[in-house]
């Protein structure tokens, strides 16, 4: 557990003191335990992207259950390159590195995993009505506002980042990073859909809380699910998964990699965690990749 300097950052001052600095200290006395997922609780007072550095460690040889959050990200990534910023210490933005002996097939669930995790903590700490789109945004519901975005990203002792099929024992990796919208007012937001705890009801949320909660369910997802294999099925995890997902059951419009489209009914989620899409004719596509847009009864 440690910070740049080895110790805690200075606390802010001033209009910024209602949002502190994350403690790795008590996070890891909460979180790291004998036989536990997570190993270490790395706090940085600021960094580009958690998952660009969290990746290089894992090349480096960083160990599974490594957790890395950082109080101001300057230079985010999120799905298809998109970058973004986020003020100091206003949002909750954290990767973890995982390396699970599963068969590669699985490894689609692991930002799914990520994504029922932070629902159940927003619902049940800041109490904020959260759900999820696929494949790894956290929407408030009812508005359908972004509150969090998810980022999965593979690695391999080689160096070669992402993509490709692995076998579970050749040393691959996986870090999950997410970004939790926090305390941002509408000015510091990135786009006019995105909304904050702050701005759903939830100007007290904790971060440290937050932070907390949302790795202890991941930790528990995530040792059943590699438990069963990488079978979320099995583990229970993907009917938990479907009762958290308002895609499901909806008419989208699927923007696809390359360009093309695809229009239809969000019909499930498979063994993968790959959406299955119904188009007119019947036909189930099961997309791995793509945006998905929730199309009201009047959209074409």
């Amino acid at each position: 557990m440690s910070t740049p300097a080895g110790s805690e950052p200075d606390e802010p001052r001033g209009a910024e003191a209602h949002r502190p600095s994350l403690r790795a200290s008590e996070l890891g006395r909460a979180l790291v335990r004998p036989g536990g997922l997570w190993r270490s609780v790395d706090v940085l007072a600021e960094a580009p992207s958690t998952n660009s550095e969290l990746l290089e460690r894992a090349r480096r040889g960083e160990p599974e259950g490594a957790v890395l959050a950082a109080d101001h990200q300057t230079a985010g990534r999120g799905r298809l390159g998109r970058g973004f910023a986020t003020p100091p210490r206003a949002a909750l933005t954290l990767s973890v590195l995982v390396r699970p002996a599963v068969p590669a097939t699985g490894l689609g669930w692991l930002p799914l995993l990520m994504g029922v995790a932070a629902v159940r903590a927003l619902r049940s700490g800041p109490g904020v009505p959260a759900v999820l789109k696929w494949p790894n945004d956290v929407l408030a519901d009812g508005s359908g506002l972004k509150l969090a975005g998810i980022l999965s990203e593979a690695v391999f002792p080689d160096s070669r980042p992402g993509g490709g099929a692995a076998e579970p024992d050749n040393g691959a990796g996986v870090v999950i990073g997410i970004g939790i919208n926090v305390s941002q007012r509408p000015d510091e937001l990135p786009v006019e859909t995105a909304a904050s705890l702050a701005l759903c009801g939830a100007p007290g949320a904790d971060r440290q809380e937050l932070a907390a909660a949302l790795l202890e369910g991941f930790a528990a997802r995530y040792t059943a699910w590699a438990a069963a294999g990488g079978d979320a099925a099995a583990a229970g995890l993907a009917e938990e998964y479907r009762a958290s997902c308002s895609t499901l059951g909806r008419r989208v419009r699927a923007h696809l990699p390359g360009g093309g489209e695809l229009l239809g009914e969000a019909a499930g989620v498979d063994a993968g965690g790959r959406l299955e899409v119904r188009d007119a004719a019947g036909q189930r596509h099961a997309l791995s990749a793509g945006d998905i847009v929730h199309l009201r009864p009047e959209d074409g």
